[in-house]
């Protein structure tokens, strides 16, 4: 699939002139589009942003230390059976 110079140079000259026109997009559609999908890529970057702060921050370097809990009977007790 071999593209030719004429049409590479199309492309590219098409490319020049909208970005010399200052007209990057052809509808207001694909500006819309653009911009939800900046603010997407802005959230989840923020999320990744916030992931690495919390393991990084609010991580302690020594073992974890747990109260100990108290045990607790499994089931139910069943007094029919006590006499």
């Amino acid at each position: 699939m071999a593209v030719s110079t004429e049409e590479l140079e199309a492309t590219v000259q098409e490319v020049l002139g909208r970005l010399k026109s200052h007209q990057f997009f052809q509808s207001t559609w694909d500006t819309v589009a653009f911009i939800v999908f900046l603010t997407f890529m802005g959230t989840v970057l923020l999320l990744l942003l916030l992931v690495v702060a919390h393991c990084c921050c609010c991580s302690s370097p020594g073992p974890r230390r747990e109260s100990p809990r108290k045990e607790r009977p499994k089931g139910v007790d069943n007094l029919a059976l006590e006499p």
